[in-house]
C-alpha cells in the first residue's frame, strides 16, 4: 500500500479516537453495482477484499472510494441514433428534425446502457487522527474532491480543510533553485517547470539545475511551479505550486524493509501501509518547516 500522489487536507488533531463510528457512517453509502440505467455508481469499498470499510493499523486509518462507470462513447450513441433516424426517414418518407434527433439520442442512450462495459476505479484516502491529516491518493484535484465530497456526505460536519502554509510553494521553490540549495533534509532533483507572468512555460526533464540558463529565467521574472525533490534519501516526489505532491516514489531502502518482514499478503499490506504512513508523516513535518510552517487562521 504505497500512495503515488498526495492531496493534503487538515483535520483537528485527535479529531477521533476509534474507527467504529466512522465505519458505521461509511456503511450507509457503500458502492452498489450500476443498475441497468445508471451511468455511474459511487460508494465506499473495503481497502482490502473481504475486510472492513476502515482498515486500521497502528492508529492510522485507510479508506477506499469505489466508482463504477459505464463506458458508452458518444460516437456509438450517435451511430445508433443516426441509423434509427435513417430508418424512420425511409419508412415515413420525412426528415427527422433536430428536436426528434435529440430525443432519439436520449432514447438510444437508455437502450444501450444495459449493454455497456463497466469500468471500476478506486481512490484511497488515509486519515491520521493523531496528527490531524486527511491525505488522498489522487493525481487530480477533481478526484480528491470527489473523495472528499462523498466523505462529507457520510460524516456529518467533517472539519477537513486544505493545507495552507506561510510561504507560497512557488516562492519557496524559486528561492531554492535560484540559490542552488535545497532546504534541510531535502535535495533538488532534475525535473523543473518555470512559468512567466504571461503563462509562458519552460520545462526541464532530467536536466541539471545548476546552469546559468535557469537562473537567467528566474532573473527575467519566471517562477518555479513544479520541482522534483528527494527527502532524506528515502522518498522522491514532485512538488507543485498548489502544494500537491505527485510522483511519490519510495526508494529501495524502504521497499527492502517491507520485503524482509512480511510472511503473507495481509502482513505485507499492513507493513507497507505502516511504513508509508510513518515516512510520509515525517516528510510532511519537514516540508511544512521548509515552507515556513502552517498558516493558522
Amino acid at each position: 500500500m504505497w500512495f503515488r500522489n498526495l492531496q493534503l487536507y487538515r483535520l483537528p488533531k485527535n479529531w477521533a479516537s476509534d474507527t467504529s463510528k466512522l465505519e458505521e457512517q461509511l456503511s450507509t453509502l457503500t458502492l452498489q453495482p450500476c443498475s441497468a440505467t445508471d451511468l455511474q455508481s459511487i460508494g465506499w469499498v473495503p481497502p482490502r477484499d473481504g475486510g472492513t470499510l476502515v482498515h486500521a493499523v497502528n492508529q492510522q486509518w485507510l479508506m477506499a472510494l469505489g466508482v463504477e462507470q459505464k463506458l458508452l462513447p458518444a460516437s456509438v450513441v450517435k451511430q445508433f441514433a443516426d441509423d434509427r433516424a435513417k430508418a424512420i426517414e425511409e419508412a415515413e418518407d420525412r426528415r427527422v428534425g433536430r428536436k426528434e434527433m435529440r430525443e432519439l439520442r436520449e432514447s438510444m442512450t437508455i437502450e444501450l446502457l444495459p449493454r455497456a462495459f463497466i469500468r471500476r476505479r478506486t481512490t484511497f484516502g488515509w486519515i491520521d487522527p493523531i496528527n490531524g491529516w486527511l491525505i488522498i491518493d489522487a493525481a487530480s484535484p477533481a478526484k480528491a474532491e470527489e473523495f472528499l465530497e462523498h466523505l462529507r456526505k457520510s460524516v456529518d460536519s467533517l472539519p477537513a480543510k486544505l493545507l495552507q502554509v506561510t510561504q507560497s510553494p512557488s516562492a519557496a521553490m524559486t528561492g531554492w533553485v535560484a540559490d542552488g540549495e535545497a532546504p534541510s533534509g531535502f535535495t533538488l532533483d532534475q525535473d523543473l517547470e518555470l512559468r512567466s507572468a504571461e503563462n509562458a512555460t519552460v520545462r526541464y526533464v532530467k536536466h541539471t539545475l545548476e546552469g546559468e540558463e535557469i537562473r537567467q529565467h528566474i532573473a527575467a521574472g519566471k517562477v518555479v511551479t513544479r520541482l522534483a525533490m528527494t527527502w532524506g534519501d528515502r522518498i522522491s516526489f514532485l512538488l507543485n505550486e498548489n502544494l500537491q505532491i505527485k510522483r511519490l516514489a519510495f526508494l529501495d531502502i524502504l521497499k527492502e524493509q517491507a520485503d524482509g518482514q512480511a510472511e503473507n499478503e495481509d502482513e505485507r499490506f499492513d507493513i507497507d501501509f505502516t511504513l508509508m504512513s510513518g515516512e510520509v508523516a515525517r516528510l510532511l513535518d519537514d516540508l511544512l518547516e521548509a515552507l515556513g510552517g502552517e498558516l493558522v487562521k
